[in-house]
């Protein structure tokens, strides 16, 4: 049996760990950034933000809507988020794991990213990896914008 793929992407906020950490929890603010391309429209944002509570982000693109269902597996705010992860066309049984940390840094915080996917989709990893590094590009301008 193969090994899962695991890749990992970081970033520095100059907001406050809990800021960045609520950010991923707030139906208000996720859709901004989660799963959102420049192309897109946001049509649906569900988040049952709870462990064992799940989360359904659609955005309607060119080619059609892309539905992103998430299952709460950890909630340690501001320090840890674990979900479940599947996109469309991804069957329901088809989820992949991504753990946020985030921990203090000086006056902002750090965020490391990791998400282990099934063998099967290593071909997929360096577009998972680019889609995670624009998810959290987008959350550091909201991050951004609201210290204006």
């Amino acid at each position: 049996m193969s090994e899962p793929v695991v890749l990992t992407v970081r970033r520095d906020y100059a907001a406050l760990p809990e800021r960045v950490f609520d950010a991923w929890l707030d139906p208000e603010i996720a859709p901004r950034f989660l799963f959102a391309t420049p192309d897109g429209e946001m049509i649906r944002c569900e988040i049952d933000a709870r462990v064992g509570g799940h989360a359904l982000i659609v955005e309607r693109r060119p080619g059609g809507d892309a539905g992103h269902r998430l299952r709460y597996e950890e909630i340690d705010r501001p320090r840890r988020l674990v979900f479940l992860f599947a996109a469309d066309p991804a069957a329901d049984g088809e989820w992949t794991r991504v753990t946020i940390e985030i921990a203090a840094n000086g006056s902002g915080s750090s965020l490391t990213l990791t998400h282990e996917m099934d063998p099967r989709w290593a071909e997929y990893e360096a577009q998972t990896r680019k889609g995670w590094t624009m998810i959290l590009e987008s959350l550091d301008r909201i991050m951004e914008s609201e210290n204006d």
